[in-house]
């Protein structure tokens, strides 16, 4: 949500950035024109068995569209250009996939790019770009020059490599969205987009923001425009991602048909057709990152680094006091609650999602499983069938903290959101105030085109502003003890559009770590009830 008043303003608490743009929602047309024109017969049939969220197996007929370039202008085709899996028949019963909901499968993780270039099937989309991983682009390797960002870590508590539609659900078995959205007989698209870590045979890096969040609206226009040819409702898109990629998510349900990104899709040459998505499914989002610093402190500033250290205590007290200003000017308001300030926010978090997460949790434990754990865990108090503890002692309970201080724009510049932000041959910026002051740099100002920039990153600069295209349905979660990002970050989310009126499913899966999924089968479930689609065999 930007706050300043100008483009280079401080924030309240003097260290994020914002400009202050504005925009509703454009009105688009939805005609498909030369290149962008999809074409049906060209698909290879593909047989597959999918293990569905119960553990059982279906054999899977599907239409496989491999590759499509969804803009006339690509700076690389190899991202920008998505799979279309169609489902067929399921055990042998033909289905038909007319009107069905369409699940766009954002395999984005750290911001970096993902393509579906070498897929050779549904579930195919890779991110790439990690050092020593996959490469590609323009001519140039996509990232050995720059490193993961943190928030790609894997996690100490039970989560996996962060980004892509493959989570660990609650059993330990790995589950990947797009594979269990065609067992459920959805269509499945699966987009690449450019990603921090593209950079060309001269240094220029082409994935920075918001290059991203630009190529899954065109791939969103791609379809819009395809409408009555494409399989499958496009009036009924449904986005997911993790991490990053459910930021991405995130932002794309916050900020469908704005103009502020018009410019960026004409020149890659975007369909002229709508980017908004019927509803968003957002796993532990690494989002608001102008005050992701601020929140970060605010939630894990007592929690000491994995080496038993604690981070800088005068940093971390300076972000924790920054984002105090920060909470308050969301005015944001929780039944039983009234506003929610930094000064009740743990409280709202405890019993509003903390809670009932353990809850859930214990009350699914058998008699004997169930007193071992309260017995190693004493500082939650079980009684009448319901959990409850401090906020103090759940984060004494969630142990180390994933990252240092400042989490995300580092001060010496090697995070992954540093490099977000980067431009031109300039592979790293700072895109906080907080940090660019540390580094005392001249008139610590912003470089001019980061304020917007940032806004077109940020989902809640979208929610904040009532944005007129967002999404209305929203699936959100993360686990407890994801210490990638802010449990605050979750919260401010998912509270920010239930103060709007959408209609919000938020948890938290309780002792989860980052990118976790343990109700998969819940979220296909959701997509149903939402687009109202009862389905046809």
């Amino acid at each position: 949500m930007g706050i300043g008043a100008t483009a280079g303003v401080a924030a309240a608490g003097g260290f994020a950035l914002s400009a202050q743009a504005s925009g509703g929602s454009g009105t688009k047309t939805s005609n498909a024109s030369g290149a962008l024109v999809f074409d049906k017969d060209t698909y290879t049939e593909l047989t597959t068995t999918i293990t569905d969220a119960a553990g059982d197996d279906h054999e899977v007929k599907y239409h496989f569209y491999k590759a499509i370039t969804y803009v006339t202008e690509p700076v690389d085709e190899k991202y920008q250009s998505l799979n279309i899996s169609v489902p067929v028949a399921i055990d042998g019963r033909t289905v038909d996939a007319t009107g069905a909901p369409i699940l766009l499968a954002n395999a984005v993780g750290g911001y970096m790019p993902s393509s579906v270039a070498d897929a050779t099937g549904v579930g195919g989309a890779a991110m790439t770009g990690a050092p020593g991983g996959a490469t590609g682009g323009a001519g140039a390797g996509a990232g050995a020059s720059a490193a993961p960002s943190a928030s790609a870590s894997a996690s100490a508590s039970g989560g996996v490599q962060s980004g892509g539609n493959a989570m660990l659900d609650g059993r330990g078995e790995m589950v990947d969205l797009g594979k269990l959205a065609l067992v459920t007989g959805y269509v499945v698209v699966e987009p690449g987009a450019r990603g921090r870590t593209l950079v060309d045979s001269s240094g220029t890096y082409y994935g920075t923001a918001p290059a991203a969040i630009v190529d899954l609206k065109a791939a969103v226009r791609y379809l819009r425009a395809n409408k009555g040819r494409i399989p499958g409702n496009t009036d009924r898109i449904v986005s997911s991602g993790t991490s990053a990629g459910g930021a991405l998510s995130a932002l794309l349900g916050a900020s469908g048909d704005s103009p502020l990104y018009d410019a960026y899709l004409k020149e890659i040459g975007a369909a002229d057709a709508s980017d908004a998505i019927f509803a968003s499914g957002d796993w532990c989002p690494i989002a608001d990152l102008e005050h992701a610093d601020m929140a970060y402190e605010w939630n894990w500033g007592a929690n000491e680094l994995s080496s038993g250290s604690l981070v800088d205590q005068a940093v971390s007290k300076e972000l924790t006091t920054a984002f105090a200003d920060y909470q308050a000017s969301l005015k944001l308001r929780a039944k039983g609650f009234g506003t929610v300030t930094a000064r009740n926010l743990d409280a709202y978090l405890v019993r509003t999602y903390l809670e009932p997460s353990a809850t859930k949790y214990l009350a699914a434990l058998s008699d004997t499983a169930r007193a071992a754990y309260l017995a190693a865990n004493t500082f939650i108090t079980w009684s009448g069938g319901r959990a409850a503890f401090s906020w103090t002692d759940f984060l004494t309970h969630v142990g180390a903290r994933k990252k240092d201080a400042p989490a995300f724009d580092a001060f010496d510049l090697s995070s992954g959101e540093n490099n977000l932000f980067g431009t031109g041959t300039t592979k790293a910026r700072h895109f906080t105030l907080y940090s660019l002051r540390h580094e005392g740099s001249t008139g610590v100002r912003p470089a001019g085109d980061l304020p917007a920039k940032i806004d077109l990153m940020n989902p809640m600069y979208f929610i904040g502003k009532h944005h007129p295209g967002r999404s209305k349905h929203w699936w959100i979660r993360v686990g407890t003890k994801d210490s990638d990002t802010s449990l605050s970050v979750v919260g401010n989310l998912a509270l920010s559009l239930e103060n709007l009126g959408d209609d919000v499913d938020a948890f938290m899966y309780w002792d989860a770590g980052h990118g976790s999924n343990e109700d998969p089968a819940d979220f296909m479930a959701w997509i149903a009830k939402v687009t109202g689609y009862r389905g046809k065999k």
